[in-house]
């Protein structure tokens, strides 16, 4: 349905075969970040059942984002082996460890599981990069990124309704075998429908030649490996790096946090936690478009690509301000109304600094630094995540929501101070011999 929309927005039948690429990896998302959230819906539960305190909790949450920050390993495997295959390999590993989730009795035995977990998910983001990479010409690439990262909030969104559905019809280790078993659904559709452009055989030559002549020359690579100590030696990588390292804290807190928040702080009951909790990630689905569309409107005002972008991320992280008064309001319903902006806001940002990999690296870079920037996100994450755990029970939740307004604030002026636009070489002049 989306790829049909788009495909109609953007030209019709022509141009229409990369937004089905870009939708069937936005399903791919949607699982992936459905099987990553099960754990946060399900903690009330599992806590309690499993007498797991809520220290033990985030030496769980921490070993998830240890392993995933392992995503320059994905990325540069998803760059030498291809997509197709590589996404494949991944995405069988995380449903059936997911489903592994069922069997384990401790904290100790989750821990490992989501260490494992995070490994095999830690692939998402570098493979959404590199098809948007390498189906898109640079005007379109924003807008099909926040499709792709449309996944990424859906898939949270979904896991509140359907895990407590299974935890109340079933039992919780119900929950995670269901979300596992849709993850090799769709590994099955990725492997009969997806293809890289120069080989799949559905692909027109006009919507091929539409592809090449909208993207950057300089940006096309030279089929070698990347090579990682390059990389790290561009200013550009770290200006997109560290502000992840500052924004994505944000992101953890509403998939591995909020639920608990709810139900400590607020009262909420399971089945409120399935009526609200999906509402924060509903509004973040808006803000994967949202972005897009204010960099396209920056463009059409005559603002250049990069600092279209860096508009985009400041104008997210000033929304993101919001999320600061969550732990001063009364009402409940006002929490979840801000905790909601910061969705919105959070995915207004994040889609725009995650798409610039593919406007300032080549395309057979776009998936390792990707991966590398994943990392800088993640330890971030992970970082955050471990102090909520430690001084929880002593300051509580309200600092934390005010550090992240102020965190992505940082990450704006790293963003605007670190990247520089990508200059295109020279042609080199032809040499004339002398007879």
């Amino acid at each position: 349905m989306i790829a049909a929309v788009l495909g109609r927005v953007r030209g019709g039948t022509v141009r229409g075969l990369r937004w089905w690429m870009i939708s069937l990896i936005m399903l791919g998302a949607v699982v992936n970040y459905l099987t990553r959230s099960s754990l946060a819906v399900a903690a009330p539960t599992l806590l309690t059942e499993l007498n797991i305190t809520t220290q033990e909790y985030a030496y769980i949450t921490a070993a998830f984002q240890g392993a995933i920050m392992l995503q320059p390993l994905c990325g540069y495997v998803l760059d030498v082996i291809g997509l197709k295959y590589g996404f494949a390999i991944f995405a069988t590993a995380w449903s059936l460890i997911c489903m592994a989730h069922g069997m384990a009795t401790n904290w100790q035995t989750l821990a490992i599981l989501r260490g494992l977990l995070g490994l095999a998910e830690g692939s998402a983001n570098p493979a959404g990069m590199k098809a948007v990479s390498e189906w898109f010409p640079a005007k379109e690439r924003g807008l099909a990124g926040g499709v792709f990262n449309i996944g990424a909030s859906f898939g949270s969104m979904l896991a509140p309704p359907l895990v407590v559905w299974a935890i109340l019809h079933y039992n919780w280790q119900s929950a995670f075998v269901i979300t596992g078993a849709l993850g090799l659904v769709w590994v099955c559709a990725w492997l009969l429908l997806y293809d890289a452009p120069k080989r799949h055989r559905r692909l027109s030559k006009d919507e091929a030649e539409y592809i090449a002549a909208g993207q950057e020359d300089h940006l096309a690579g030279d089929g070698s490996k990347p090579s990682i100590v390059s990389i790290l030696k561009k200013r550009n990588f770290w200006g997109i790096a560290l502000p992840r390292f500052l924004a994505d804290p944000a992101w953890g807190t509403l998939a591995f946090w909020v639920p608990l928040y709810l139900t400590t702080v607020r009262g909420f009951e399971l089945k409120d936690i399935a009526m609200f909790a999906w509402l924060p990630f509903l509004a973040a689905d808006l803000g994967c478009m949202f972005g897009p569309v204010v960099v396209l409107a920056l463009q059409k005002r005559g603002v250049r690509l990069i600092n279209a972008r860096r508009g985009a991320f400041t104008l997210g992280a000033i929304m993101m301000m919001g999320v600061a008064f969550v732990g001063y309001v009364d009402n409940a319903y006002a929490a979840i109304a801000l905790l909601s902006l910061a969705g919105f806001a959070h995915q207004t940002l994040s889609v725009t600094v995650i798409t610039m990999s593919s406007d300032l690296f080549r395309r057979n870079e776009v998936a390792t630094v990707a991966g590398m920037c994943g990392t800088f996100g993640n330890l971030g994450l992970l970082i955050f995540s471990l102090l909520i755990g430690t001084l929880l029970a002593s300051v509580g939740y309200t600092p934390f929501f005010v550090s992240l307004a102020v965190l992505d604030l940082i990450a704006a002026v790293l963003l605007w101070t670190l990247v520089r636009e990508p200059v295109p070489e020279p042609a080199q002049p032809l040499s004339i011999q002398k007879t």
